[in-house]
Order: C-alpha cells, then sequence, then structure tokens
C-alpha cells in the first residue's frame, strides 16, 4: 500500500512541478532546462540522463533538484501559478452561475458574476 501511495505522491510532485516549470521555466539556465525537461517531462531516468550528458548521476539528481527548489521559490514570491489556479476557478464559477441563470431565467446572481469578475481583474 505504502508504494501506491508513494507512486501517486511522485504523480503529484511531477503535475506539480510541469505547472511550475510551465511559469517559470525560461528563468533556468538552458542546460538546467533540457535535464529537468528530461526528468520531468520526458520521464528519462537519472540515469538516462546521466549517460546522454556525460554527468553523473549524483549530478543529475543534484540539478533536478536545485531546479525544482527554484521553481517553488520562483511560485512563493511571484504567486503566479496561484493566481492562475484561482482565476481559472473563478471563470468556471461563473459559467455554472450562468448556466443556472438560463436554466432558471433568475437573474438573481448577476451581482455573484460582477463580485467574481471584479476579483478576476484585481489579481490580474
Amino acid at each position: 500500500m505504502g508504494s501506491k501511495a508513494s507512486q501517486i505522491d511522485r504523480l503529484e510532485e511531477i503535475v506539480q512541478l510541469s505547472i511550475l516549470y510551465d511559469f517559470y521555466g525560461d528563468l533556468l539556465s538552458d542546460h538546467k532546462k533540457r535535464i529537468f525537461e528530461d526528468y520531468v517531462l520526458n520521464d528519462l531516468s537519472l540515469s538516462e540522463i546521466a549517460e546522454q550528458k556525460g554527468i553523473s548521476r549524483q549530478g543529475v539528481y543534484d540539478i533536478v533538484r536545485r531546479c525544482s527548489q527554484e521553481l517553488r521559490e520562483y511560485e512563493s514570491k511571484l504567486l503566479l501559478a496561484h493566481k492562475f489556479r484561482s482565476i481559472i476557478d473563478k471563470i468556471n464559477n461563473i459559467k455554472e452561475i450562468l448556466q443556472t441563470t438560463k436554466d432558471t431565467g433568475n437573474t438573481d446572481q448577476i451581482h455573484e458574476i460582477e463580485q467574481l469578475a471584479d476579483e478576476i481583474l484585481k489579481e490580474l
């Protein structure tokens, strides 16, 4: 059971790092980007990357770990991924309210849509 939980944790971490990479990957050096992409996005093993790049497995591990740390630090300071997720949630909420309004003809929730739109504009 612990193995399955660790696999899920690993997948969640990969998803999180992929999202952070989408926002901040260009801030990494080209060398770090290639190694990070190979490990996180292309799912190559540390050994495979080490062999391709002509560096040690430990060297690859250190680069991936540093990149992960850098990406998390960028997010903690800039919060771009957090703001993006928040905006997506608010837009989905607006769509749900609009659908309910269409279905029922009740326009009482128009004020809620306005508030959500204002919140989105503040986040941008």
